[in-house]
């Protein structure tokens, strides 16, 4: 199977899984909608489609079993893009080329849609079925530690309240606020497996390193990308007053260091990548447009 087939394989899996999120009627229903509208925008299921390729490469019998705990990662990823859209945060108007969440359905919905989608993470890997009781509690202790206080959460204050302005503290925020649900994703792939802690120390690596190249290739695209394929607005870091990369190492230097950290994450998996497919993430991220 070549990386393409294994990856759309993957994702229609994780799109199916959504699909059958919070389908009920109760007259609470509008919260459901502006759950759903989020959840099912779309988007690539880097984090998802990750932690079901580890929990192969890891022994997994049946990749399909770690698929709640994959989709609960994306539940709370999609919780942190719609607050991080609000106006006391990024304020965007767009969102994968649609309007975002409140806009749609207004900040107080928007809030409440975010804050929803949280516990039902944690819902989705302690009821997943086909997983032990250890494997279910590493994977919640994961993804708690990921999107916490220390996680996704601290790199959200340090990027909007405390004005990063040194590579150290830019490389910090996003070591925290993409890093740590990188490196986490992969890291429940390998905990539903119950991989040993060789391996789960190469998958964090691995997640830490895409996820810095990751972040430094958005900061690229917010200069030279094109708005209706990057699927938000040009420039809005500049905007906002926000040092990037490209601010503090220029387009070719961020280029450099993409390739450096895309080549770090390869190498910290090369034992147990046997088909190539992490490297192939790898390098097809390093080189996105979108």
């Amino acid at each position: 199977m070549t990386f393409q087939e294994r990856y759309e394989t993957y994702r229609q899996a994780v799109e199916t899984f959504l699909a059958g999120q919070f389908c009920q009627s109760p007259h609470w229903r509008d919260l459901y909608d502006a759950m759903r509208y989020s959840l099912l925008s779309g988007g690539k299921r880097i984090r998802p489609v990750l932690t079901l390729e580890f929990a192969r490469l890891a022994g997994l019998a049946d990749w399909h079993t770690a698929l709640p705990v994959g989709c609960a990662l994306e539940l709370v990823h999609t919780y942190s893009l719609i607050h991080d859209d609000l106006p006391c945060m990024d304020d965007d108007d767009l969102r994968r080329g649609k309007p975002t969440n409140h806009k749609v359905y207004g900040e107080t919905m928007a809030v409440l849609a975010g804050d929803a989608l949280q516990p039902e993470a944690f819902r989705l890997i302690l009821t997943a079925p086909d997983l032990s009781d250890r494997a279910r509690a590493d994977c919640a202790l994961i993804l708690a530690r990921a999107a916490g206080a220390d996680g996704m959460v601290a790199g959200q204050v340090l990027d909007t309240l405390h004005a990063p302005h040194t590579r150290e503290e830019v490389e910090e925020v996003h070591r925290l606020k993409t890093g740590a649900m990188i490196a986490g994703c992969c890291q429940l792939g390998a905990a539903a497996a119950g991989a040993d802690m060789t391996f789960r120390a190469a998958a964090e690596e691995y997640g830490y390193q895409l996820g810095l190249a990751f972040q430094i290739r958005d900061d690229m695209l917010d200069v030279i990308g094109d708005a209706g394929e990057f699927g938000k607005p040009i420039g809005s870091d500049r905007e906002e007053g926000k040092v990037t990369f490209v601010d503090l190492l220029g387009l070719e230097g961020c280029g450099a260091l993409v390739r450096a950290c895309t080549d770090r994450a390869v190498s910290a998996v090369a034992a147990f990548d046997t088909d190539g497919f992490l490297a192939a993430m790898a390098r097809s991220l390093a080189d996105r447009m979108k």
